[in-house]
């Protein structure tokens, strides 16, 4: 699915209001734009000043953008089991982030090491799966977990398996990029992967 670099200001606004009217708050307008009814991924992401309040999204497309956007950015106000649901009084407060994000492709490896050595920090979203768990990172956990050796420790942690854990027959490893807008001021893409 191809976006254009300024998606955001539709992106952002569509993911804003989707809160905004599940709140009962005024919803602000929102651009109309034909890629939207392409099919798309999406995560959307909430932080109130530096701390997570709230990240869902889709890692295959099976869906319209503009629909996926909408029920993600209501799943990450409201159904994030980490979290309590959005309050009105939190809304103002709450900072969107938007990422769109690429197919997934796998990642061949022949052991730990080389898949470490595979991985593109700062670039790849992550998702691994095995014995019937799943987890992923998206490129931008990469800022808070900069080792790669950590990260994936912590993405099998999410995974719940543990961080030690390490049957290559059984793993499976797939790396997305994503294009990602954020509030106040990011309304152009900043591309991973």
């Amino acid at each position: 699915m191809s976006v254009p670099d300024d998606a955001g200001r539709v992106l952002l606004p569509l993911a804003r209001g989707a809160i905004a009217e599940r709140l009962g708050l005024r919803a602000p307008d929102v651009e109309r734009a034909d890629w939207l009814d392409e099919p798309g991924a999406s995560f959307v992401t909430l932080t109130i000043g530096d701390r997570l309040r709230g990240c869902i999204g889709t890692i295959l497309a099976h869906r319209p953008l503009g629909d996926d956007v909408v029920a993600n950015a209501r799943h990450a106000a409201f159904d994030d089991s980490r979290f309590a649901p959005l309050r009105a009084d939190e809304f103002g407060a709450v900072t969107l982030e938007v990422s769109v994000l690429t197919a997934p492709d796998p990642v061949r490896f022949t052991s730990r090491d080389d898949l470490l050595a595979r991985l593109r920090p700062g670039t790849d979203g992550l998702i691994v799966r095995a014995v019937g768990r799943r987890a992923t990172f998206l490129p931008q956990v990469w800022e808070k977990l900069p080792d790669p050796g950590r990260f994936v420790e912590q993405l099998l942690r999410k995974a719940g398996l543990p961080e030690s854990w390490w049957e290559p027959d059984e793993l499976v490893v797939e790396r997305y990029g994503v294009r990602a807008w954020s509030e106040p001021d990011g309304y152009e893409s900043k591309g991973r992967g």
